[in-house]
């Protein structure tokens, strides 16, 4: 975890830096890219912090606030850095394979880009702190994150789990897998056909790589926490040694060093 804050936390602060300090890198898209290296250091100060100062104690000693504040920023990082691909692949799309014509990815739809993927990751943030779910200690009890774990009276932790995976999950790879596929195709067809400059050809062909080897780390990533936090929702009651869910936990906090690289 230390090694994820040395490397996350001033990968995704240079990249801050040096798009707000270069008025040639304030581009719309780069709104987007922006907004991801927010969300990583989310996860960063919000919970790699917090994770290593617990993990030096034993367990988690910050109390239920404490987790609260842990578990909401964990999520609402990596639920910013989810939507951000998301949008990036539906532009890379859009902009590639031409379903709408003569459309250009410009600054509004950046900032509309921006707020949505907010919107997205505080719809499932923010409802464990207001009793839809919670957050409690997970794994090594050193981090905490949504409650998959238990049916405990008053929470609804069976609705928001299966909310969370519809909608924060399955959606986002459904678009993702869709996006990419559609991407990968045209692309081999523009070079077949050679309908655009060689120039604009390698451009657009730099960019999609970059977008979907972001999207692919992403979802090596996080699909193995999504997939074992299924099977403990899924086999509640059965027992799990603390290293089953650390392990994925911590491969899934990589992201953010893996998101700017």
């Amino acid at each position: 975890m230390f090694f994820l804050i040395l490397t996350g936390f001033p990968i995704n602060f240079l990249t801050l830096y040096v798009t707000i300090e270069h008025k040639k890198l304030r581009t719309p898209l780069n709104y987007i890219l922006l907004n991801l290296a927010v969300g990583d250091l989310f996860m960063v100060f919000g919970g790699f912090t917090t994770t290593i100062y617990t993990s030096m104690h034993g367990y988690f000693v910050l109390g239920r606030l404490g987790c609260n504040i842990e578990g909401f920023f964990a999520t609402l990082g990596g639920e910013i850095a989810l939507w951000c691909i998301v949008v990036l692949a539906i532009e890379r799309w859009i902009v590639v394979c031409k379903p709408i014509s003569n459309f250009r990815f410009g600054e509004n739809h950046a900032i509309m880009g921006v707020v949505f993927t907010w919107v997205m990751a505080s719809s499932c943030a923010v409802p464990p702190l207001v009793g839809w779910s919670r957050y409690i200690p997970e794994g090594m009890q050193c981090s905490c994150g949504v409650d998959y774990y238990t049916r405990a009276e008053g929470y609804n932790n069976e609705s928001f789990v299966i909310y969370m995976f519809l909608v924060h999950a399955l959606i986002p790879f459904i678009i993702i897998f869709f996006c990419y596929g559609r991407l990968v195709c045209t692309v081999k067809e523009a070079a077949a056909q050679q309908q655009e400059s060689e120039t604009t050809q390698r451009a657009e062909r730099e960019v999609t790589r970059m977008v979907v080897l972001m999207g692919f780390a992403y979802l090596v990533c996080w699909l193995p926490y999504a997939s074992v936090a299924w099977y403990i929702f899924t086999h509640q009651g059965s027992e799990f040694g603390p290293v089953f869910m650390t392990i994925p936990a911590f491969f899934a906090k990589t992201s953010a060093v893996y998101n700017p690289l």
